[in-house]
């Protein structure tokens, strides 16, 4: 199963890469598309709000907002049924919403409008397929990819699920070809190095040189992270541990955000502006910041009931590493 990256800028990266594409193919900001938009920053804020304040649950009202905007959407669909956009969308809010049922329904809707010739509506219906299905890649995922890239040879997301598909049926050499050329498109260097070491092992080859190490940027706090006694006899198994730098005065959205698991705890954690949320609001910028940690039970970003965290504020810049525990359970 491909692992999950999350809290990304979820408003501005989610109006970016989720609305500007749909824009830029129909030229016009549809009445669907307005929705469209309400849907996309509704859904990114409830999430913003959810991380910037962990030791809260998160409230009913916000996943209403959410869901009534979804519904209004489809229904305004009941009303212009042709709208590929429109369907693709609704399938996109059903997905952030892990309605995959509906979410799929959503994009046959798309696929049987674009008439098999779409490959965004392709890759999208693929990709709830797998979400459906766990991660697994069914023949008909495979299939959708395929002819994605037979239409666009170079869509990301088509190489990179169909390069780990074919790696999956023991075709390494495919698995090989379709990586590198996602190593030709801009990634951020974490994903490079993943790619790079998959395909060097796919074609027998050694690991990529590690011997010129990255240059550090200093940690503006450090965080020497633990859990209680009683945090560590409650948790379940492993789980996602959310650190978390946000303004004293301005709890949401978070100024900084740090995932890791919760099998590498106790653990130091050095936070710095290349954690940042927001461009223009680094970490550096803050005289004082409170810093929580939170263990997700449930996996999910948003805040639960039963969640531990631990929360302390401290002065920032000051390169010192400061003792945070795991102590406390969300009501």
């Amino acid at each position: 199963m491909t692992f999950w990256l999350i809290l990304i800028l979820l408003c501005l990266l989610a109006l970016g890469f989720v609305v500007w594409p749909l824009y830029r193919s129909s030229g016009r900001l549809t009445p669907v598309l307005a929705v469209v938009i309400v849907v996309t920053v509704g859904l990114s804020a409830a999430l913003y709000h959810s991380i910037g304040q962990p030791g809260v649950p998160s409230g009913a009202g916000s996943n209403a907002d959410s869901a009534d905007a979804v519904a209004a959407l489809a229904k305004r669909l009941e009303k212009q049924p042709n709208d590929l956009d429109g369907w693709i969308m609704l399938g996109r809010s059903y997905q952030a919403m892990q309605e995959y049922e509906q979410a799929i329904a959503a994009f046959e809707k798309a696929f049987e409008l674009g008439q098999g010739k779409n490959p965004e509506t392709m890759v999208a219906l693929a990709i709830a397929l797998m979400e459906q299905q766990g991660g697994q890649v069914s023949d008909r995922a495979s299939r959708l990819f395929e002819n994605a890239l037979a239409l666009d040879p170079n869509n990301a997301n088509a190489l990179f699920y169909s390069g780990g598909a074919a790696a999956q049926r023991g075709d390494t050499e495919l698995a090989a070809d379709r990586w590198e050329i996602l190593l030709g498109m801009e990634t951020p260097p974490e994903i490079r190095d993943l790619l790079q070491r998959k395909i060097n092992e796919w074609r027998g080859l050694p690991p990529p040189s590690m011997d010129v190490a990255p240059v550090q940027e200093p940690a503006i706090v450090s965080v020497n992270l633990s859990l209680s006694d009683a945090a560590s006899a409650a948790m379940p198994g492993d789980a996602t541990v959310f650190v978390i730098a946000r303004d004293p005065a301005q709890p949401s959205p978070p100024v900084a955000v740090v995932p890791l698991r919760l099998s590498e705890l106790p653990a130091i954690v050095a936070m710095n502006d290349k954690n940042a949320m927001m461009q223009g609001r680094p970490l550096s910028g803050f005289e004082e910041i409170e810093l929580v940690a939170r263990v997700s039970m449930s996996g999910g970003a948003s805040a639960q009931s039963g969640d531990w965290f631990g929360t302390l504020i401290v002065k920032a810049n000051t390169g010192q590493t400061v003792d945070l525990v795991i102590d406390q359970v969300t009501p």
